[in-house]
């Protein structure tokens, strides 16, 4: 039984900007249903508004407020602990930073710069971190499914820097409980009737069952033969696609009792 969903965005609804088949008919299907529905991505190339306007582009009807990425989760983690953050990040996302870096910076923040990764830039924030400054990083995947093919995420920056200043990161996005749990507090329901689906095994689908959430894999994205069986004795959800994945939430949906 459930009573929620959260669902990954890229590799489950899209890959890059084409749709997955289906993608835009299972969404309307839960939204009819009544289904409480969130969406939480580890996109840190893109802002929440930039990621609702390229969903409107390709025909989904969501609300901005449903989508979760670590730029936020950052931001709060920022506020509350009263650093000032070396930015290590995408331009795209660089001003959501504004008003935060008000003197010099105490801690370095990471998140899939793409291009912009090159060896100055890491080795200015490695300087920071070998002078005592944490690294807040907005995940640690390894890799992800774009148009081309496969290409690096996060995770091995993340882990470079780790294995240079040894040190460990705040990791804070998924698999992050701590994220899990920014993007589910407000649905009112027990996590262990929450249901996580995404296109990797790692993250998204041990991630939520390691948070107690239930979790799923989408046979989509980034997935590769064989990922379900490092799954073995999880629990976990196994289905091909959105539409499947959609189909299962309908079929196990349980509103609670008012």
């Amino acid at each position: 039984m459930i009573r929620a969903v959260l669902l990954d965005l890229s590799g489950v609804l899209y890959i890059g900007g084409k749709l997955i088949p289906g993608a835009v008919e299972a969404i309307e299907c839960l939204y009819k249903a009544n289904v409480p529905l969130r969406f939480i991505t580890n996109t840190t190339r893109r802002s929440r508004s930039m990621v609702y306007k390229d969903l409107q582009n390709i025909g989904f009807h969501i609300e901005a407020d449903s989508i979760y990425t670590p730029v936020q989760a950052v931001i709060n983690y920022l506020k509350k602990n009263n650093l000032v953050p070396h930015l290590l990040v995408h331009p795209n996302i660089q001003n959501e930073f504004k008003g935060l870096i008000e003197r010099s910076p105490d801690a370095v923040v990471i998140g899939d710069a793409a291009e912009y990764f090159n060896y100055n830039v890491l080795n200015e924030a490695f300087r920071l971190l070998m002078k005592g400054a944490p690294l807040i990083a907005m995940g640690n995947n390894r890799y992800f499914k774009e148009p081309a093919g496969m290409s690096l995420d996060l995770g091995p920056f993340v882990t470079a820097l780790e294995y240079a200043a040894q040190i460990k990161a705040t990791i804070i996005g998924k698999p992050s409980a701590d994220f899990f749990y920014q993007v589910y507090s407000d649905f009112g329901v027990e996590k262990e009737h929450i249901i996580m689906f995404g296109d990797d095994y790692a993250s998204d689908t041990l991630g939520a069952i390691k948070a107690g959430l239930q979790g799923g894999l989408v046979k989509t994205g980034k997935y590769r033969s064989g990922d379900e069986n490092k799954l073995t004795g999880s629990d976990a959800i196994i289905v091909s696609c959105i539409t499947e994945a959609a189909d299962w939430c309908l079929n196990n949906y349980q509103p609670e009792a008012r």
